[in-house]
Parts: structure tokens; sequence; C-alpha cells
């Protein structure tokens, strides 16, 4: 008897744990997608970025709001969206829902190579929509 009930608990309790982990589907609504692209120009609040371009076509200029407590780094440092020089090579991560509000600015100036993120950090997308 005691037996039986000791399984049960312990079964219950593993699929307690396993409804709670959220899956990679899960988190994708919750995050935005994220999209590289080049620095057109910056202030405190707004990033106007070109995409990249695709084929036959020019490049899509198209604007960002910065949220609240958005992080912007240039090559890995925490930094001001106002530091970014045009020209600069830029990944935007945007607010689930909204693709013009930026959760996240990366910059490179000196680095080559975006900071690698773990799984369900956000969709990334070949150019802009």
């Amino acid at each position: 008897m005691v037996y039986r009930v000791l399984s049960f608990c312990l079964a219950a309790l593993g699929l307690a744990l396993l409804a709670g982990v959220p899956t990679q589907a899960g988190e994708k609504g919750k995050r935005g997608e994220t999209h590289d692209g080049v620095v057109v120009r910056a202030t405190a609040k707004e990033l106007v970025m070109n995409g990249k371009a695709k084929e036959g076509e020019k490049a899509k200029e198209h604007k960002h709001t910065l949220a609240p407590g958005a992080k912007v780094t240039c090559d890995g440092k925490e930094c001001k969206l106002e530091d970014l020089k045009p020209g600069l090579l830029v990944r935007v991560t945007t607010k689930a829902g909204d693709k013009t509000v930026a959760t996240r600015v990366e910059a490179l100036e000196k680095n080559k190579r975006f900071e690698k993120r773990g799984a369900g950090e956000g969709k990334e997308t070949r150019g802009a929509k």
C-alpha cells in the first residue's frame, strides 16, 4: 500500500514539474524578433536604421523607439542609444507583438560578431520586415 501511494506521489510530482517547464514554442510568444541592419541615426529614444537589402531591392529604412529598461550595448559594453554612430552594424530585438519598440540594441564597432544567445532569446531573422 505504501509503495502505491509513494509511486503515485512521485508520478504526480514529476508531472507537475514537467508541466511547469516552458517550451521554446511558448517562449517565442513572449519575446520579439531580432534583425540586423545599419544605423542611419540615433537619438536618446529613437533608432533609425536600414535593414539588410533583399536581392534586387534597396534596403528599407525603419524606426524603433526604445522601450523602458531596454539594454543598449556597443561591442558588448553598456552604452547609450545616442552613442551609436551612423554606419554601425546593429542587431535589434523587438517587443513581442510590436516591431517598432526595441527591447535590446547591440552595436558593433570593433568586434565583427554579435554575442551568442541561449535558446529562445528571440527569433533571428535575416533582414528587416
